[in-house]
């Protein structure tokens, strides 16, 4: 969870403009399949929405062979 809530935090950042900041306002995760300790995880983050006050996007997770291991989708408010 807290790898694909960091993941969106830092896409909103890519896209924020000069002085704002940001913080999460919803995160919903669903765990689909294991990644035994030591595996190596991928997250690949997709914009859902980019508006003035809100960013919504969506994180998967998955293991290095792409198997995919969690859903995660964030909402984060621009300050």
């Amino acid at each position: 969870m807290a790898f694909g809530d960091s993941l969106g935090a830092l896409a909103t950042v890519a896209n924020l403009k000069d002085g704002a900041s940001t913080t999460t306002i919803e995160s919903k995760t669903n765990f689909i399949g294991a990644a035994p300790a030591g595996t190596r995880v991928v997250g690949e983050t997709t914009p859902v929405h980019r508006g003035r006050r809100t960013m919504i996007w969506q994180t998967r997770v998955t293991t290095a062979e792409g198997k995919l291991v969690a859903m995660v989708m964030q909402t984060q408010l621009v300050l």
